[in-house]
């Protein structure tokens, strides 16, 4: 079975910045929707988590992750009732020009069943400390189909040169 990633919508966020990515009118004709985001978040800390909503909606979510920092310790958490966590970004106490990798993966998005979501994530200091890489799993009970994605920084705005970019995913 082939695979096909089509581009659906890029974003790059400008220098003044931004609270929110969000990508609307998003067409129900593909299987799957991918969203890679690379982030860096303007606050004062090393990291922050953003918080990522569909169609507007902040009720029935859950989420849950699995992580290791450093390299030498390891966690789990869950996520609250009204946005899925573990969107990471990195903030301006890391290391300058570094940015998080978020691989976001929604498959049967425009189905009439709950949505699931799974995630991989990694916010590099590029130093020796405050590293952490990790996979989180996601759900929307809800039976709508995803027409709209929102990320909203969790501390401050995201930072300028901040990128997320939108796939439909087509198997055939």
């Amino acid at each position: 079975m082939a695979t096909t990633f089509t581009k659906i919508a890029s974003v790059s966020v400008g220098v003044l910045g931004a609270a929110t990515i969000d990508f609307t009118s998003i067409p129900s004709t593909y299987t799957d929707l991918c969203l890679k985001v690379s982030l860096r978040d303007a606050s004062t800390l090393t990291r922050s988590i953003a918080q990522m909503k569909f169609n507007g909606s902040s009720t029935t979510y859950a989420s849950l992750a699995v992580y290791g920092f450093n390299g030498t310790s390891t966690g789990s958490a869950t996520g609250g009732s009204t946005y899925i966590d573990w969107v990471y970004a990195v903030g301006n106490a890391a290391t300058a020009s570094t940015f998080s990798n978020n691989d976001i993966y929604i498959p049967n998005y425009a189905g009439s069943s709950n949505k699931s979501v799974s995630i991989d994530f990694t916010a590099e200091n590029n130093s020796s400390s405050l590293n952490i890489l990790g996979l989180a799993a996601g759900l929307w009970s809800n039976s709508a189909a995803i027409n709209q994605v929102t990320l909203t920084a969790g501390t401050a705005n995201f930072a300028q040169y901040t990128t997320a970019t939108l796939y439909g995913v087509s198997k055939s």
